[in-house]
């Protein structure tokens, strides 16, 4: 909600550039894709490595 108040005083003030803004927002996302998907990636291997490291603990502490 923040972020449209912001851009509506951004209209009023300067509407060619809140017009700019909203054309290059969608292209910034995609350009921007890529590295949310990587750090989804990373996120995945760290939490896979993290939870190896746990289970010998796991194990020790189910018997």
């Amino acid at each position: 909600m923040l972020g449209l108040m912001l851009w509506v005083l951004l209209l009023v003030f300067c509407w060619p550039l809140a017009l700019l803004l909203l054309l290059l927002l969608p292209v910034m996302w995609l350009l921007l894709l890529p590295f949310r998907i990587l750090g989804f990636a990373v996120w995945g291997v760290l939490e896979l490595v993290g939870a190896l490291f746990r289970l010998p603990a796991r194990l020790v502490r189910a018997l």
